[in-house]
């Protein structure tokens, strides 16, 4: 039987991270690995992975230099075949998630997925506020700023073992480096699950402009930095991309 490992970072998350746990405890699969990984917190969230040390497999609580340092580590304590994050602010769709992915990997004979995933409002999780309907991988796709849902992408363990985990020279679009050298660069066998897989509560405009402004520059340098023909336009195409997101009137009953 196929193990997952589930790799969960946070960092002062005691509001949520007892929503994320639970969620990968329910799910169906049988054979489940689930790390976390805390960046030092102090506002009460290790008290509550204490709580439910019994369901981890893994607990680390240390400084860090940041979210993907955090995966990192995640990455090193995983021994699962098949790898995929559920972050502090996640939970999964519904009980049978872990069991899709698996399921689908086997009978697709694939060695990445990924799927859709759903932003809920931070105080009222039942509330969808923005939709991120995914598409099947196709070349040419990172060129025009996609991505796969993060949250909603899985690995087989040697295509980490292989072509590494989550370059730190991005602080804002590791994400997106790591993704784009797994399918567009090494051209790693994935498949497209047409349902959500994941609900993230979501962070409002808190992230900012800046933000965003230089997190889409870093992913113009990954781009060119794997020889992917972009031009500086690649910015406002990777910006515009998201505008469907918040249009999408597929009904989702969270």
């Amino acid at each position: 039987m196929i193990t997952i490992s589930v790799i969960t970072v946070a960092r002062n998350a005691v509001a949520t991270i007892e929503a994320t746990i639970r969620s990968v405890a329910e799910q169906s699969h049988p054979n489940i690995e689930h790390i976390v990984v805390d960046g030092g917190s102090s506002d009460g969230t290790q008290d509550v992975i204490q709580k439910y040390r019994r369901n981890l497999s893994a607990f680390r609580s240390e400084p860090d230099n940041g979210m993907y340092d955090a995966m990192n580590k995640g990455l090193r304590l995983a021994s699962g075949d098949i790898v995929g994050f559920l972050n502090a602010d996640d939970v999964y769709a519904d009980s049978r998630v872990l069991e899709t992915i698996a399921r689908t990997m086997e009978k697709q004979k694939v060695d990445t997925c990924y799927g859709d995933l759903v932003y809920v409002d931070k105080n009222s999780p039942d509330k969808v506020v923005r939709y991120w309907r995914s598409q099947p991988y196709q070349a040419g796709l990172f060129e025009k700023g996609w991505m796969p849902a993060h949250p909603t992408f899985y690995a087989r363990r040697w295509v980490y073992d292989k072509f590494g985990g989550y370059d730190l020279a991005y602080r804002y679009q590791s994400d997106f480096e790591l993704t784009m050298r797994f399918l567009a660069v090494n051209k790693i066998s994935t498949a497209y699950i047409p349902q959500v897989l994941v609900k993230m509560r979501s962070g409002g405009a808190s992230r900012g402009l800046w933000h965003i402004l230089v997190g889409n520059i870093e992913a113009y340098r990954a781009c060119r930095r794997h020889s992917l023909r972009v031009t500086p336009l690649f910015i406002v195409k990777k910006i515009l991309s998201r505008a469907p997101q918040f249009f999408h009137r597929h009904r989702f009953e969270a």
